[in-house]
């Protein structure tokens, strides 16, 4: 991906407190294969008054979506427990942990350089959000429908 500003790629594709992630295409699109055929390349990024971090790369598999919609519908019914987009590449960790009352902690860490730096996001949000995030998600998958899903 180029250095553009996120202001130029649009709406995100997905919301989730101060994350915004844009998908741009897949990194191997001829590869028919689940694992090579599935990674994403996205745009990810997280603002906070005062800061700013952004990752660019093929930092998303499709699989990872497709458990995090799974976990956040399991989430949405119970208001119990927790979803995670628990990516395999250390650049981008998203969880959301159910509080009292329909409270919904989000912990975003994001980084484009995991070797010498770290960025924590800790956000709040109540469960009428998580109908969105799902649609979301599930608008990424409509959009890249997955490879030899595994199941």
């Amino acid at each position: 991906m180029d250095a553009r500003s996120t202001h130029t790629l649009g709406d995100p594709d997905l919301r989730i407190a101060g994350l915004r992630l844009w998908v741009h295409n897949r990194q191997f699109p001829e590869s028919e294969d689940y694992w090579d055929g599935n990674w994403l390349n996205v745009t990810a990024e997280c603002r906070s008054p005062g800061t700013s971090v952004r990752v660019d790369g093929p930092i998303v598999h499709l699989g990872e979506i497709q458990m995090l919609i799974e976990q956040l519908e399991v989430l949405y019914r119970s208001l119990h427990g927790q979803a995670r987009l628990e990516c395999m590449e250390p650049n981008l960790d998203v969880s959301l942990r159910a509080l009292t009352g329909g409270h919904i902690e989000v912990r975003i860490s994001l980084t484009p350089n995991q070797l010498a730096e770290s960025h924590t996001y800790t956000e709040g949000l109540d469960q009428t959000f998580l109908p969105g995030i799902i649609a979301e998600c599930k608008a990424i998958l409509g959009k890249f429908p997955p490879k030899n899903p595994k199941r």
